[in-house]
């Protein structure tokens, strides 16, 4: 096997495992570390893209090597400059986790969705996401027929969509 195979395997490794990271674990920061998986993995592949076996760096052709394959730098300025970038989301995601473990007390994605959804609920002063197939909402809501065959839905004693003062 070639060093270009051993590469690319690696290369199609590290992609897999960050996209399966991100999609079976709940844990924040275990997703964050899957995307920096996936980011290496897309590096490397950028970088093999521009690989030659036999090339030679534009900056060290003279006139006499100007017949033979150079390396293109163009990717290798590009993962330099995703590396960059890559660090500082890197930072910002860390530190955005770090907020969400103070405030919410868990990195586990679920009850982090849960706990926003109550917490926008409150502050919007409407009741609370459930399920409409849940048997606590089936037993809660009605269906009322006006004259005109409309149907409005209500919960409660609110129609839904009604503002919560009124």
């Amino acid at each position: 096997m070639t060093i270009e195979v051993v590469l690319l395997i690696g290369a199609i490794g590290l992609i897999l495992l960050g996209l399966a990271g991100l999609f079976i674990h709940n844990n924040v920061f275990r997703m964050v570390l899957a995307l920096v998986l996936l980011e290496s993995g897309v590096n490397l592949l950028v970088i093999l893209s521009g690989f030659y076996r036999s090339g030679v760096a534009p900056i060290f052709l003279t006139g006499s090597e100007a017949g033979q394959a150079m390396t293109d730098p163009i990717p290798q300025a590009l993962v330099l400059t995703a590396i960059v970038i890559g660090v500082g989301v890197q930072a910002l995601a860390l530190a955005l986790i770090l907020r969400i473990k103070a405030y919410y007390n868990t990195l586990d994605m679920a009850e982090i969705r849960q706990q926003m959804e109550y917490d926008l609920a409150a502050d919007t002063g409407v009741t609370s996401p459930a399920s409409a197939q849940s048997p606590d909402t089936l037993v809660r809501s009605k269906t009322i027929y006006s004259d005109e065959n409309k149907h409005e839905h209500m919960q409660g004693d609110k129609k839904i969509g009604e503002p919560a003062n009124g």
